[in-house]
């Protein structure tokens, strides 16, 4: 197929063996086609309508529940010759579970390897690029693979139904679909009606007739007449569980025909007969057991034991399993009610036990965080309402950071969300302080914290932990606030607090440790302690890679990388801000802060080589992973140094003013945002032509800052006093270690001075020297704001050579002569581009999404130095790229 092996280049993530991104053991029954009862009848019709579905790309099954719809398919999908992977979906599935269980299915069949996709390390989203890897692995197969996904209708969120749409659409021949659902799923069924490529069974074609239920009541051991049967099916609809639930009340009277007919007349919902006949002819100790358990959405014996408070659970539940009883095993000694039947044990729970719901809730909430299932530990302290428990279990389970880490954030705010006031517990307090810190809400999360602090020695189960968990939130709050000293003090708590905690906890919670370090070199950053800040931070890059330390990985890699492009170094920044955004991508987490700074530091870059369309784009894309307001003090001062830094390059001065002015509030004061913000300010009053105003708003800034001195020496130049200039800038401290982007524009500055004082010659030996350093990082905005003097001394001697090729065009300073080399996707992108085919068109034939096109056609239009397609392609051409 056309471009299909052109998808988007992302390193797969490898699965822990055996276990979903929670972290939870696979449930091996989801993956097995069910068996067939020997009560089961074999409808050919069906048969022969689910094998046109073998010529289409998709097959829907679509009945009510007890229609026969999973049994039809499985009995089909085990007379096929060719590979079939089944999958049965579960309840609320997120889109990172529901495509780690279909990858493992797949894996399973030795359809796919692991290594071939990759593996969505979030529960709650998948990387686009692992669906890309998908359907391109699936539509390389030689021999096409029927995969089923049965109870589809558990699938009720659009994101999932979206991304099975678009394998399904990339995967053809090498993948037949075939869902098994009660509901209309949320795709675009009319297209492939109107393509004739859906195979339908509806649930009219479900429906029994009259011959196929005496067939039915025959293998219950029934004789019925045609006409008989006619009436039953009549009254049920052909209802192929009502039909059996019939047979099985029958099987137990004198007269069969008679008690079928009392049931046609007698009974209207199928609530009455399960609660009549399956729930009530069952052992008092059995029926106790099933109305216990159906408060859980799976069971041991050991958890309905508890439950139950006896200890006769396992052969209880091997006996109803047996008897095909409504109780399904998933593998590993863990079963799970059929979903209508524990639904209508749960009504009739709160009919006639009223108040026992909460404390089954309560008691398996115990026993699952004894057992080790925190997460569903969690879910059922919350569903009990007993918060101190649900609070201090994640706070003992030094769990707090995963409210920050992207993991399973979004479903613990959640959960947290109904947390009553009168939760007043420490831990209570800290997840109060922590979801106030994820809203940047420092106040309100320092009331709470202070408030647990307080309490902790005499009320919290595990005093350790809550003062581990405190120590994490006094780190985040203090960097919020841009308080160096106070993240130093929680990390030296924390480093002592660690023995106190047990060895195991720490391992499996590597985040809290990865995000304590975070906020330590966050802070020690904006105080313009560099080499402290690198310390920590990159002790975070250290530790292992996971989806656990993902977050706090990409935020060290973004402020690394803000700290090279501080020191002048735009090749560092950009690589280690490029690392920083694929960090969390490979794990398909959500944008961050992290990723913020790493389109701002991107940005920052682009500005100083003078690719200004690219840095708006790239402030677009920051702005995009945050909320302006909500920025920590480091975040906020790139953000409007960017901006303004841009702005005064598009030569829009006022703009560049309102981008710089202060609105930043921290406890310490940053030297080099400090120091910056008065550069521009300067810059944009001299590029107004007011010098005396820009030597003004030098007075305030730190003069220890080479990006102040520079400032001030151009106002100086720029009110015609060159000896004085020479002097600050002969005051300044050596720069151990600074890049080109620092030295380069001081250089350029002495030259001026120097060509301004009557010395042409020791300023083209500068400017040679400028060019030189600036040449290797492509550092081309120095040079424009330099002013004529440039093109005047570059004129005038060798500098002039070493200008072309990246900076001159012609006799004027406006960008780069010489077009980059294209990359090879945005290759792919032009050659589709020369095509006529839509931005559009072109992601869906690369496998990309359409923003994702439109980053790589802004690449190839800076490159190639133009601003439409139709020049894109005609420049091409005359470079022999087409």
């Amino acid at each position: 197929m056309v471009g299909m092996v052109a998808v988007e280049p992302s390193e797969p993530v490898t699965p822990t063996a055996g276990v979903d991104p929670l972290g939870t053991p696979y449930l091996p029954g989801r993956f097995a086609i069910p068996a067939r009862p020997p009560t089961f009848l074999r409808r050919g019709r069906l048969q022969r309508h689910l094998d046109l579905g073998r010529t289409t790309p998709l097959t829907m099954v679509n009945g009510a529940a007890g229609a026969g719809k999973t049994l039809l398919v499985a009995d089909w999908a085990a007379s096929l010759d060719g590979p079939v992977v089944w999958l049965t979906a579960d309840a609320g599935q997120t889109p990172g579970l529901f495509w780690a269980y279909l990858l493992e299915a797949l894996h399973h069949q030795d359809v796919l390897a692991p290594a071939e996709v990759g593996f969505p390390a979030d529960a709650h989203r998948v990387d686009r690029k692992l669906l890309a890897r998908l359907a391109v692995g699936l539509a390389a197969r030689e021999r096409p693979v029927v995969v089923v996904l049965d109870e589809f209708e558990r699938v009720t969120g659009p994101a999932v139904s979206e991304q099975v749409e678009f394998v399904l659409r990339h995967a053809w021949p090498g993948l037949r679909l075939v869902l098994v659902t009660r509901t209309e799923p949320l795709l675009p069924l009319h297209r492939y009606r109107a393509a004739g490529t859906l195979t339908e069974v509806r649930n009219a074609d479900l429906a029994f007739t009259p011959e196929e239920a005496v067939g039915l009541l025959g293998l219950h051991g029934l004789e019925l007449s045609v006409d008989a049967a006619r009436a039953l099916v009549e009254r049920t609809g052909g209802w192929a569980a009502g039909l059996r639930l019939c047979a099985l009340a029958a099987q137990e009277a004198d007269d069969a025909e008679t008690c079928l007919k009392e049931f046609e007349a007698g009974h209207s919902t199928v609530a009455d007969y399960l609660l009549d006949e399956v729930l009530k002819r069952q052992p008092a100790e059995t029926q106790d057991l099933l109305l216990r358990v159906s408060v859980l959405e799976r069971f041991s014996p050991g958890l309905a034991n508890t439950l139950t408070g006896r200890s006769d659970a396992e052969p209880i539940l091997n006996e109803l399993r047996r008897q095909n009883a409504f109780v399904e095993s998933l593998g590993h000694s863990w079963y799970r009610l059929h979903p209508l039947f524990g639904e209508i044990l749960r009504s009739y729970l709160e009919v006639t036990r009223p108040g026992l719901r909460p404390r089954l809730h309560r008691r398996a909430a115990q026993w699952l965080r004894r057992s080790g299932y925190l997460p569903e530990a969690l879910a059922h302290g919350a569903a009990a309402g007993d918060w101190e428990f649900t609070a201090g279990a994640l706070v003992d389970d030094l769990a707090i950071g995963q409210l920050f880490t992207g993991l399973r954030a979004e479903g613990l705010a959640e959960l947290f969300s109904r947390m009553t006031c009168e939760t007043t517990s420490p831990a209570a307090e800290l997840v109060r302080a922590a979801r106030a810190l994820t809203h940047h809400d420092v106040d309100r999360a320092l009331t709470h914290l202070h408030h647990a602090e307080r309490t902790l020695a005499d009320e919290a189960s595990d005093p350790a932990a809550a003062q581990l968990s405190c120590a994490l939130l006094e780190a985040h709050a203090a960097r919020l606030t841009g308080a160096p000293g106070r993240a130093e003090k929680a990390a030296r708590s924390a480093r002592h607090l660690q023995g106190d905690v047990p060895a195991r906890l720490l391992e499996q919670h590597p985040e809290l440790n990865a995000l304590l370090l975070t906020h330590l070199g966050t802070a020690h950053l904006w105080a313009g302690r560099f080499q402290d800040a690198r310390d920590a931070l990159d002790a975070v890059v250290a530790c292992p890679a996971g989806a656990a330390t993902a977050l706090p990985r990409q935020e060290s890699l973004s402020h690394l990388a803000l700290i090279d492009y501080l020191d002048g170094w735009l090749d560092r920044a950009e690589r280690k801000a490029l690392a920083a955004l694929t960090e969390t991508e490979r794990y398909g987490l959500p944008p961050s802060a992290g990723s913020g700074v790493g389109h701002l530091v991107r940005a920052a870059v682009a500005v100083e080589r003078d690719e200004l369309e690219e840095a708006q784009y790239l402030l677009d894309e920051a702005a995009a992973c945050g909320t302006a307001g909500q920025d920590d003090p480091v975040t906020a001062a790139g953000r409007a140094l960017t901006t303004a830094r841009l702005r005064l390059a598009q030569g829009d001065a006022p703009a560049a003013l309102a981008a710089a002015e202060p609105t930043i509030t921290a406890d310490v004061v940053s030297p080099w945002e400090r120091g910056r913000t008065a550069a521009i300010v300067c810059a944009a009053h001299l590029a107004e032509g007011h010098p005396e105003t820009a030597v003004r708003a030098l007075l305030e800034a730190p003069d220890d800052q080479t990006a102040w001195a520079v400032e001030s020496a151009r106002a100086l130049l720029a009110a015609g006093h060159p000896g004085p200039a020479l002097e600050l800038l002969d005051a300044l401290p050596p720069e151990d270690g600074a890049g080109p982007a620092v030295t380069v524009p001081a250089l350029l500055v002495r030259a001026q001075a120097c060509e301004q004082a009557g010395d042409p010659d020791t300023a083209r030996r500068i400017l040679t020297r400028a060019l030189l350093d600036a040449r290797r990082e492509r550092l081309r905005r120095p040079f424009l704001d330099a002013g004529p003097w440039v093109l005047r001394l570059l004129g005038t001697g060798p500098p002039e050579g070493l200008a072309e090729g990246w900076l001159l065009r012609g006799r004027d300073l406006p960008g780069p002569l010489v077009v980059e080399e294209l990359s090879a996707r945005e290759h792919d992108v032009l050659v589709r581009l020369a095509q006529l085919m839509s931005t559009e068109e072109i992601a869906a034939d690369l496998y990309v999404s359409v923003n994702t096109v439109k980053t790589h056609l802004k690449g190839v239009f800076r490159k190639l130095a133009v601003n439409r397609r139709t020049d894109a392609v005609r420049r091409a051409r005359e470079l022999g790229l087409l």
